[in-house]
């Protein structure tokens, strides 16, 4: 099923935090729907980057609570996203490797299109298990 609707972070962010109690009530009744399955939203990479940033550095939440937060979003009957699984995996290894969210993304974007070597000065890449070359 086509969707027609898109759900940006703030959305996310109020539901998840509750920090403004009108907004975040009415973000509660979306999340709802979409957990039913009773409307489809897309929402994109970009959107699950953003709110992890967020959640991390503006509402301090340490990496765990983070992706469990973002995982339940990701996860929710009604979201439809491009990269699901590897948004999920990538939440993985951003807790178990202690990485950054988008070097995880990237790493694992890397290994879904069979990319076994990056330009990098970043060390995380190390953890993820990716062939690493400074130039």
């Amino acid at each position: 099923m086509k969707t027609n609707r898109f759900i940006d972070t703030n959305i996310f962010i109020r539901f998840l935090t509750g920090d403004v109690p009108k907004k975040a009530k009415r973000a509660k009744k979306i999340i709802e729907r979409l957990e039913k399955g009773e409307i489809k939203a897309e929402i994109s990479d970009l959107v699950v980057a953003e709110l992890v940033w967020v959640l991390e550095s503006f509402y301090n939440l340490p990496p765990k609570k983070v992706a469990e937060k973002v995982s339940y979003i990701v996860s929710l009957q009604g979201i439809k996203m491009l990269n699901k699984k590897l948004t999920l995996d990538s939440l993985v290894d951003y807790v178990n490797k202690k990485v950054d969210f988008v070097d995880a993304y990237n790493a694992n974007y890397m290994k879904h299109h069979k990319i076994s070597t990056i330009y990098s000065y970043d060390g995380d890449f190390d953890k993820l298990g990716m062939h690493r070359i400074e130039p």
